[in-house]
């Protein structure tokens, strides 16, 4: 099984982004889209694991606990590796330091179990879409104008999800396999 660890992001947040890939889809039409169903905040990409490290994994994000939930505000779009020539489209986040440490606490609790500590810095961000081609995002870079600043929403999380990734001929399908309360309420 294929497994990631990500935040989920609220249904209103997931509309006005919707929205977004509504209007930017057509510009780059031969860009693999993200479907918003999909889109989370990815905290450690897994890979593919057997059924007893899954459960070794599944008990080992347990303990993560942190003071305070994570503040994010999704704002601006990008590209990775770089504008000239991108492979990635997406949405950046802006948030308080504790998303790098939970990403970071995630990471620890992984390493004992064989699985590899990150290699690159964490970038928060959202994934709307990836090119295959020099070129396909060239019409879309046009069309973003404005948008490369813009707020689509900001969120409080206190919780983080272990999924499961099935590749189906329509995209990836996410399967929530655990939550992980990281957070207590604030009063």
């Amino acid at each position: 099984m294929r497994l990631f660890v990500a935040i989920e992001i609220p249904d209103e947040l997931r509309r006005a982004i919707a929205e977004f890939l509504a209007v930017m889809r057509p510009h780059a039409p031969h860009a693999r889209w993200v479907r918003p169903e999909a889109i989370h905040v990815t905290l450690k990409f897994i890979g593919e694991v057997s059924a007893e490290k899954m459960e070794a994994i599944r008990n080992a994000l347990a303990p993560i606990q942190f003071p305070a939930p994570v503040e994010m505000e999704f704002r601006g779009t990008g590209f990775f590796p770089a504008e000239r020539r991108p492979h990635v489209f997406w949405i950046g986040i802006q948030a308080n330091a504790s998303l790098a440490e939970l990403a970071s606490a995630v990471d620890r609790q992984l390493v004992p179990l064989g699985i590899a500590r990150e290699s690159r810095a964490f970038t928060p961000h959202l994934t709307l879409a990836r090119f295959e081609q020099p070129g396909e995002s060239r019409d879309l870079q046009r069309a973003l104008g404005d948008a490369k600043r813009r707020s689509f929403g900001r969120i409080l999380a206190r919780e983080f999800h272990l999924y499961e990734s099935q590749m189906l001929r329509e995209g990836a399908q996410h399967i929530r396999i655990e939550s992980y309360r990281f957070a207590p309420e604030i009063a």
